[in-house]
């Protein structure tokens, strides 16, 4: 029944990887703060082009998602990174899962009852375009967050000043740009208010493939 059944050994599974799904759990700070993580494999497994092929992979791993219903709910998008796309890096990311997700529901109105709370197939494009952004910030934003809290204290910014200007270009005033990117004054960075900022400074790691079909 559902994936295997549907596709066989030479449908979703032979593309995306016989192996079993991860069930090793690393931390997330520890996960992302790694520096060995395999772009390519990642942009492979993501079939954003506009070419045939990759709409077909798109459709493909679309059905693979759904649970029958024609749309995707966030559990049934968690639950298939894991266990379709296998990959445990984003997986284990899940503020960066869940952003791409809620900026993907709402990129077109639905005609369904209840659709904007789902991603449809027109939507899903853009999902896998979004959550390789999202990754790429939340990879960013865990090697600024040192203790590993899920916040970046104005200490942790400052001490990875270099980082950051390897990503986003000269900071003149380093302390006056955390001040601009906290913008609820709680005196951390929160992983929503880093993204605002990394999407304004058009952030891009030093070590990613940015070869990914848009």
């Amino acid at each position: 029944s559902g994936i295997n059944a549907e596709y066989g050994s030479s449908g979703i599974n032979a593309e995306y990887g016989d192996s079993p799904a991860p069930t090793s759990l690393f931390s997330v700070h520890t996960m992302a703060s790694t520096s060995d993580i395999n772009w390519t494999e990642i942009n492979n497994k993501l079939p954003t082009g506009r070419d045939p092929e990759s709409k077909t992979r798109r459709l493909k791993l679309f059905r693979a998602f759904d649970n029958g219903n024609g749309v995707l709910s966030l559990t049934e998008v968690d639950a298939a990174i894991r266990d379709v796309l296998k990959i445990d890096e984003i997986f284990n990311a899940k503020p960066a899962i869940k952003r791409a997700f809620e900026i993907a529901k709402n990129k077109f109105p639905s005609q369904r009852e209840h659709g904007d709370d789902y991603i449809e197939l027109r939507e899903f494009k853009f999902f896998l375009l979004s959550l390789r952004q999202y990754f790429e910030y939340w990879v960013a934003f865990c090697r600024a967050d040192t203790s590993g809290d899920q916040r970046i204290s104005l200490e942790e910014f400052l001490s990875v000043r270099e980082k950051i200007e390897l990503w986003v270009g000269e900071v003149a005033d380093m302390e006056a740009e955390f001040r601009a990117i906290d913008k609820d004054g709680s005196g951390t960075i929160a992983f929503d208010e880093f993204c605002d900022w990394a999407i304004m400074k058009n952030l891009d790691l030093e070590d990613d493939d940015d070869d990914i079909a848009q």
